[in-house]
């Protein structure tokens, strides 16, 4: 879990659930994900899709259906 401390820089909090883990080896652990988050955030990145003169251009043909008025209820 991470949370941003007064200066704005993101912080690790690390809980055991089990075990008593040495200082090295919870390091190691907070090395390893770090170094897999960050190399998933950069490849996680989605391609923008081309917007067409269609597109937009393109408006409603018609306003939607009204839900609320009875069939035979023309309003013209």
């Amino acid at each position: 879990m991470t949370r941003e401390d007064a200066d704005g820089a993101a912080t690790l909090r690390v809980d055991v659930l089990r075990g008593n883990p040495t200082d090295e080896e919870l390091a190691a652990v907070v090395a390893v994900v770090t170094e897999s988050y960050v190399r998933e955030a950069s490849s996680a990145v989605a391609e923008e899709q081309p917007t067409t003169t269609w597109a937009v251009s393109a408006r409603g043909l018609r306003e939607p259906l009204r839900r609320d008025s009875r069939w035979g209820a023309f309003r013209g």
